[in-house]
């Protein structure tokens, strides 16, 4: 297959005004100016300057877990009777049926990063998925992909009517440290003798004590940021840092500490105290002291769809025009760990592509074509996908 004529931008550096991009098997074969492009066969799609990037990607949510129009029944994000609970899975919960899979499609998402939400202290593993299929299996690129803690007002909110921990910040950080703790003698254990009975309650730690992924740390205010910077570097563990509301009030030591971030939902309501300082500009200002930054609407908190208007209003609030492609494309690849294969536009890559009528990030551009593993998953002349 062959997309040509595209105003190409690979997020890569390079860029072509009129070029191609050759796909075979699912992956991005050759992409370049036209005049180097090899004689077409199969089918050829002729976008006419069309704006061809990689599919954006939505760096946090709870799509089909938290399932639109479902209600209770098709809400499966928090198991909210036990603070501490790594071993659940997103993958056993995600629903591809939900409505939202659709709506991310016919925005040019093509992938997502989606997890438990952040009523307990651990809320179990992330998954980071393509947003097209039936069959939830054939649609992960990497599972586990992060483990959920969160610091702050939701588990303080859930669990102090319970009588049970935690009801204060000491007990999120206490309860946290307890389990890491176990979590590390269950690795010693385990490396001393290879035999040991598996523990399932511990197993799924051992990839992030290996740095394989990373803590996904939801946290909105300032000293919660701060709390979890404290207990990630006293474990030397790797850490994304998701909202990260209050991130624009201790810039400099967010950036000394070296976490990236994942900032929304800026596009939702200031209906928590812990989010009044929420602001589009915090983005912009975190990109700009080099801190690795991605933008999320945390859906179903704002809708996913918007998540490339999302980026716009951060960069008009502050944030560059290419960081704001950037924070939703290979920014969020990148954060996620699955730049290797999404993200941006190279030979050997996933042909996870969007094409638009102009910039996604204002509001009258339209998507002309959604393309997942170099299948054409949405067009705009059908205006429906393969559901």
């Amino acid at each position: 297959m062959f997309i040509i004529h595209g105003n190409i931008k690979t997020m890569e550096g390079r860029d072509f005004a009129d070029g191609y991009v050759e796909i075979r098997d699912g992956k991005i074969a050759a992409l370049g100016e036209m005049r180097g492009c090899p004689e077409t066969e199969g089918q050829v799609l002729d976008v006419q300057g069309s704006l061809v990037m990689p599919g954006i990607i939505e760096a946090h949510c709870h799509m089909g877990i938290t399932e639109e129009k479902k209600g209770m029944e098709g809400d499966d994000c928090n198991e909210n009777v036990n603070p501490v609970t790594p071993y659940l899975r997103a993958i056993d919960a995600i629903n591809p049926m939900d409505a939202a899979f659709r709506d991310a499609m016919q925005a040019g998402i093509t992938s997502a990063m989606i997890g438990p939400g952040s009523a307990n202290v651990v809320g179990g593993q992330f998954a980071f998925v393509k947003t097209h299929g039936r069959c939830i299996d054939d649609m992960i690129v990497k599972a586990p992909a992060a483990m959920k803690v969160a610091f702050g007002e939701n588990p303080k909110v859930n669990y102090s009517g319970q009588g049970v921990s935690p009801s204060t910040r000491m007990a999120i950080a206490a309860l946290l440290r307890e389990e890491l703790t176990k979590a590390v003698a269950y690795r010693k254990k385990r490396e001393k003798d290879s035999d040991a009975q598996i523990d399932f309650r511990y197993e799924c730690w051992l990839p992030v004590l290996r740095g394989e992924i990373p803590l996904k740390a939801h946290v909105h205010r300032a000293d919660d940021i701060l709390t979890a910077v404290r207990i990630a570097r006293e474990f030397h563990l790797g850490m994304t840092l998701d909202h990260c509301s209050e991130g624009h009030l201790i810039m400099e030591e967010l950036a000394a500490a070296g976490f990236p971030a994942i900032v929304g939902p800026d596009m939702a309501s200031r209906n928590k105290i812990e989010v009044q300082n929420m602001a589009f500009k915090t983005a912009g200002l975190l990109s700009g002291h080099g801190i690795l930054t991605a933008i999320t609407t945390d859906h179903p908190v704002s809708k996913i769809q918007f998540l490339p208007i999302c980026a716009g209003l951060a960069v008009k609030a502050g944030m560059s025009p290419e960081e704001g492609l950037c924070a939703i494309t290979i920014n969020a690849a990148k954060i996620c760990g699955v730049d290797g294969r999404v993200g941006s536009l190279a030979p050997g890559k996933d042909a996870d592509i969007a094409v638009f009528s102009g910039n996604p990030t204002e509001v009258f551009t339209k998507t002309l074509y959604t393309l997942i593993d170099g299948e054409i998953v949405y067009s705009s002349e059908k205006s429906d996908t393969s559901f």
